[in-house]
């Protein structure tokens, strides 16, 4: 078919061929004009260089934002772990995440004060431990339980009140030889728990039980163990006779204070209440 105009005008300039080629300079950028002589640069290297100035992609920007954290987080540990030990070696060193803490306790408050007349003739130390369990019937006990074992350490005192003593207690003899004393049986006074030895030595919860301490669990939790713990001490010490260790320290006492004021023969009877 005929075009319209010149059919021997070439529609587009094509480039030059170089000799013996079959394919244009420009569509094969490696190929430049060299002297007489020369070997043209060879493709391969050309692209290896091409390969190389491309720029990083997605993958590479994630690696180095993850490198870039875990930088961050070693140096603050590092700085953590320093800071605890140059506190110590340094005191002007100061730790800023040091840990720190707030009294905001209010005073003491006196309610009463009370009078005594109580000579403490024995003290006994007494050890034990509670291990108490709570749960469920026909409920698992992974689901729902509570187990404590607690070591509670306490004291109670066995003491004379003086103040029980009534009229005609002390009889002495006419001639100030001898005398007679009846005192109140010994009493036992209130366990106090030393919270400085006694500890929580495991504690076992259930799965229930724990999802009730996020939302906030009863303050009054260990208030049931301390009661139990005080209560076997009392009775400990009721069945220890820690009584008649009371009862003979009194005596000595007595026996050895009326002796230096002159008397011969003390004699010590305790009453019943």
């Amino acid at each position: 078919m005929s075009r319209n105009g010149d059919v021997n005008e070439p529609t587009r300039e094509f480039p030059g061929y170089a000799k013996g080629q079959a394919t244009p300079e420009k569509a094969r950028p490696w190929i430049r004009a060299t002297d007489e002589g020369d070997e043209p640069a060879h493709p391969d290297r050309h692209d290896a260089d091409d390969t190389r100035s491309e720029p990083t992609g997605a993958g590479g920007g994630r690696w180095g934002r993850g490198l870039f954290v875990l930088a961050g987080a070693i140096g603050l540990v590092i700085v953590l772990v320093l800071g605890v030990q140059m506190s110590g070696i340094l005191p002007e060193w100061r730790n800023p995440f040091a840990k720190e803490q707030t009294d905001r306790s209010q005073p003491a408050l006196l309610k009463s004060i009370q009078d005594l007349s109580r000579y403490v003739a024995a003290e006994g130390n007494y050890e034990v431990v509670i291990d108490l369990q709570k749960d469920r019937k026909y409920v698992p006990e992974f689901l729902l339980s509570e187990r404590t074992l607690f070591v509670g350490a306490g004291t109670v005192e066995s003491y004379i009140d003086f103040a029980q003593l009534g009229e005609g207690a002390v009889v002495q003899s006419a001639d100030r030889k001898s005398a007679e004393i009846r005192l109140p049986a010994p009493q036992l006074g209130q366990v106090n728990l030393d919270m400085e030895r006694s500890y929580v030595f495991a504690e076992k919860r259930g799965l229930i039980n724990h999802i009730g301490e996020v939302f906030g669990g009863d303050p009054n939790r260990q208030r049931e163990v301390y009661l139990k713990a005080e209560e076997r001490i009392a009775a400990a010490a009721r069945d220890s006779g820690l009584g008649t260790r009371a009862q003979e320290n009194t005596r000595k006492m007595l026996e050895g204070l009326l002796r230096s004021l002159g008397y011969e023969k003390v004699t010590i009877t305790y009453t019943q209440p």
